[in-house]
């Protein structure tokens, strides 16, 4: 398994807008071979980023996904630089150990 996490540092009242986009996107992820799963995880702190992490069989699916057309679908159209509150960081892991 294949994790890729982005830590988006989303500006205060741009909130609501950034989680509608990723709820309006439904079903551009999920039809990819080798994905697994992906969850956008609301900060509970100020000042901390969303997380965005996707799961995927390998990291060639996760690959594929990125050169795909649905991948440029699901990011056209982004929201303005004012809605975010700094530079977004990815991080991508090799799942060591997984519980369900």
């Amino acid at each position: 398994m294949y994790q890729v996490t982005n830590r988006v540092y989303v500006a205060a009242g741009w909130e609501e807008a950034f989680e509608e986009r990723f709820r309006r996107r439904a079903g551009r992820i999920e039809r990819n071979p080798g994905f697994v799963r992906m969850e956008v995880l609301r900060p509970e702190a100020e000042g901390l980023p969303y997380l965005v992490q996707s799961v995927w069989q390998s990291k060639e699916a996760f690959d594929a996904w990125v050169g795909s057309e649905d991948f440029r679908a699901a990011h056209a159209d982004p929201l303005p630089p004012e809605a975010f509150a700094g530079s977004s960081e990815m991080e991508r892991h090799s799942v060591v150990v997984s519980a369900d």
